[in-house]
């Protein structure tokens, strides 16, 4: 008889033991939708500011003419900004970019506000884009667009109408940007189109995106890790030849001058600007003393070494420190900022905020991978963090804002913050409603530079308000010789009149109605002159022609007065 063998009892086995994973990665739903609402609601109380009167009234009402014809959108490629035929500055973008906003706003101040904050919603979100092909999660790229988005020192960018040729470039280099990095990862030729288009925008926007490529390519070897001459690469030096071919092929037709840079003048300058770039770093991390006119002599360092410290501080406390976006992060600041610093203080010494819209990417790309963002830091520590600093930044941007709601406030401020600029301080003379403290001002802008252009035109008008006609000809001369301002002829042909020199009284009025043939008092005394002291028919009655071309009224009574003169 066989032994039976007992089955051991079933037994029920445990669940294996779930291994430990990472806390998820925080999710905000529609991050791009936040960042439309933050930006509109912040700067919302600037679409109803005024103009400030630093470029902004030449671009929308002594363009006006330009502006109405969208045909220009071609002719734009083949002149100055402010002059068609005698200007530095060749930024065909930023003229087309007034054509169309003319088109939709005529010379409605409103309309150019809100398209300025348009632009920066769309270059933050192309920002956030770049992030997240640079496989920034999508919270910490929200984040970091977030301070981007609402940074004080980028306001100027947003509200003052001209600051707007830096958001457009912002618009463009970060969408060159995003398909550049793209193009490496992916090998697609059709992002290739995408570089050529952008990068040449970005070009013909503003000369800092000479810096562009030099960005890509910090990005593409230091962070995406590409070969230097990798086939990939090779075919984007093409491009970006080709872009550049093409700037320099239609920059080379327009009625520009040339030769504005002398090597010297580089060499001898650029020592004493290099600071400017603590300050600049100063004011993207500590942004405590902004100004709507900062000079370099009226801005601290201060801040700036306590920028240092604290990356310093915060790279020293991460775990993985990653030196290739820190080295990309620092070669971009520095690459957007040295157009800048090569300029001659002679030429341009103002260190407009606005500037900061694309050096400020660097910086961000560098706080991306330190102890604010790396993996030893919970996103709900980080997400406290930022919206606490990006709280602060919004509080000082609404104060900082009401200084460009006006040209009083714009220039008060301007004043108040670089006492050392002849020309704030003579823009702020010239408005400030005290008589004696505006001549006062005016005085004062004398001593620091009695070369300040315009300065000679505004002390001239004063003096005629004095009623001291006579001593204010030289300065109207002295200023017509030195910029060519227009409206130095309508005050000339007063002196003229005065000292009854009528034939050039003529001379000077004939000259300022061709720069601004809408001028109905210049008009109106130019065909007084012909009537009565030159008693000149013919010149009378073609003026009359003119006028009623220019949309100006002249009375039937003036009309019969004329047709009645006798001939000469």
């Amino acid at each position: 008889m066989s032994k039976k063998v007992r089955k051991p009892a079933p037994t029920i086995a445990s669940a294996p033991a779930k291994p430990a994973t990472a806390t998820p990665p925080f999710r905000i739903k529609y991050p791009l939708l936040w960042l439309v609402a933050i930006i509109f609601i912040l700067y919302a109380g600037t679409i109803h500011y005024d103009f400030t009167d630093l470029d902004d009234g030449i671009f929308i009402k002594d363009m006006q003419a330009y502006n109405a014809q969208l045909s220009h959108l071609f002719t734009s490629f083949h002149r100055g900004v402010f002059n068609a035929v005698n200007d530095e500055y060749y930024r065909p973008m930023l003229l087309n970019s007034m054509i169309l906003n003319y088109a939709f706003s005529g010379i409605e101040i409103q309309g150019y506000h809100l398209f300025n904050i348009l632009l920066h919603i769309a270059g933050t979100g192309l920002l956030y884009m770049v992030f997240r092909a640079l496989s920034v999660s999508s919270f910490h790229s929200f984040l970091l667009c977030l301070l981007f988005a609402v940074h004080p020192a980028l306001s100027q960018a947003v509200i003052w109408i001209p600051g707007r040729n830096d958001s457009l470039l912002g618009l463009f280099v970060f969408g060159y940007l995003w398909a550049t990095i793209r193009y490496t990862q992916t090998g697609n030729w059709k992002f290739l189109i995408g570089v050529f288009l952008l990068l040449a925008a970005s070009f013909f926007t503003k000369e800092s995106a000479i810096a562009a490529p030099l960005s890509a390519l910090l990005i593409q070897v230091f962070i995406l890790k590409e070969k230097l001459f990798s086939r990939r690469q090779l075919i984007q030096y093409g491009i970006w030849m080709l872009s550049g071919g093409l700037y320099f092929a239609l920059r080379a037709t327009a009625s520009i001058k040339g030769g504005v840079l002398h090597v010297a003048d580089i060499i001898t300058g650029l020592p004493g600007r290099i600071p400017i770039m603590l300050q600049y770093l100063g004011k993207i991390i500590f942004p405590f003393n902004l100004s709507v006119f900062p000079i370099q002599e009226d801005t601290v360092y201060y801040w700036g070494f306590a920028a240092l410290l604290t990356i310093a501080v915060l790279i020293f406390l991460t775990k993985e420190k990653k030196w290739n976006w820190y080295l990309a992060g620092i070669g971009i600041f520095l690459a957007f900022l040295l157009p800048l610093l090569i300029l001659p203080k002679n030429l341009n010494e103002q260190t407009f905020e606005h500037r900061l819209y694309l050096p400020i990417v660097g910086i961000l790309l560098l706080l991306s991978q330190t102890i604010l963002f790396d993996k030893s830091s919970s996103d709900k520590k980080s997400g406290i963090i930022v919206a606490i600093v990006a709280a602060v930044f919004a509080f000082i941007n609404l104060q900082h804002q009401p200084h460009f709601k006006d040209a009083l406030s714009f220039w008060e401020q301007g004043h108040k913050t670089s006492p050392h600029s002849a020309y704030a301080t003579m823009m702020y003379g010239a408005r400030v409603e005290d008589k004696q403290e505006g001549f006062r001002l005016m005085r004062k802008a004398y001593q620091l530079n009695p070369d300040e252009k315009y300065l000679n035109y505004y002390y001239g008008v004063m003096l005629q308000h004095q009623d001291s006609l006579l001593a204010s000809e030289a300065h109207f001369l002295r200023e017509k010789k030195k910029s060519g301002y227009y409206e130095c002829d309508f005050y000339l042909a007063k002196v003229a009149f005065y000292k009854k020199d009528f034939q050039q009284a003529a001379v000077y009025l004939e000259d300022y109605v061709k720069a601004d043939k809408t001028n109905e008092a210049a008009n109106n005394n130019l065909l007084l002159l012909y009537m009565t002291a030159l008693k000149d028919k013919s010149k009378a009655q073609a003026q009359i022609n003119r006028m009623s071309e220019n949309g100006i009224t002249v009375s039937n009574k003036v009309r019969q007065e004329v047709a009645n003169m006798p001939h000469e």
